[in-house]
């Protein structure tokens, strides 16, 4: 049964550099959603043992910033309006409203990335890259993923487009998890290069949360 926590917490500063990026990702994924596979395959080296310390001594941080969605509680259930409109998908495409506060001192920018870590046959598969989020930005309205250009920069997701692409699991499954992070930089907008993947992004991004949150929500067909 889906939870009804408060919206995750993750690393308010970056590991070491020494520490490498998958290492990291992997660390700041299993702060959001623990389970013993993952945390296996967390511990399972070095690298993994020292993200993961470093992400929990520093999430501390991070806890007054929070990220929710207006009508739906953490471990909700997303509408069909909310899925992918392509092929046989049979949504709407429209990106759920997302807020968030307060942001820390220093903030320049937002980043914005929807993951799905059952998707892509286990894989995982990114929905959604935004950045370039003003600091004065503490929301975004329902559908605005896929707004005309001008609110954010987007990057590339799993299905090379630079919007935001709904869910679409395989028909059967269980209901698969959406993690709607939200980064708060300190980054100038206009420093990335537009159309960044997921993983050149985290890249960029390193070294420059001051802190990041998310809300997970699921969908099945």
């Amino acid at each position: 049964m889906p939870g009804r926590r408060k919206s995750h917490k993750i690393a308010a500063r970056d590991p070491d550099r020494n520490t490498s990026l998958a290492a990291f990702w992997l660390a700041a994924f299993c702060a959001l959603v623990v389970t013993p596979i993952c945390l296996f395959a967390l511990f399972a080296t070095n690298e993994g043992t020292e993200a993961m310390a470093a992400t929990q001594a520093r999430s501390f941080e991070a806890q007054s910033f929070t990220v929710t969605s207006p009508g739906l509680a953490d471990g909700a259930l997303l509408t069909r309006r909310h899925a992918a409109s392509a092929g046989d998908c049979g949504g709407e495409n429209v990106s759920p409203a997302l807020a968030w506060s307060p942001s820390p001192e220093g903030t320049r920018s937002h980043a914005v990335i929807v993951y799905d870590p059952d998707g892509g046959k286990g894989l995982g598969s990114v929905h959604w890259v935004a950045y370039d989020l003003p600091a004065s930005r503490s929301s975004l309205a329902e559908g605005e993923g896929t707004a005309a250009p001008g609110a954010f920069v987007g990057g590339t997701n799993t299905r090379g487009l630079t919007a935001y692409s709904g869910p679409c699991p395989p028909i059967g499954d269980q209901p698969h998890h959406y993690v709607f992070g939200v980064y708060a930089l300190d980054i100038e907008p206009g420093s990335l290069a537009p159309g960044l993947t997921r993983d050149k992004l985290l890249e960029a991004m390193r070294g420059h949360v001051l802190a990041a949150s998310s809300i997970v929500l699921r969908y099945a067909r």
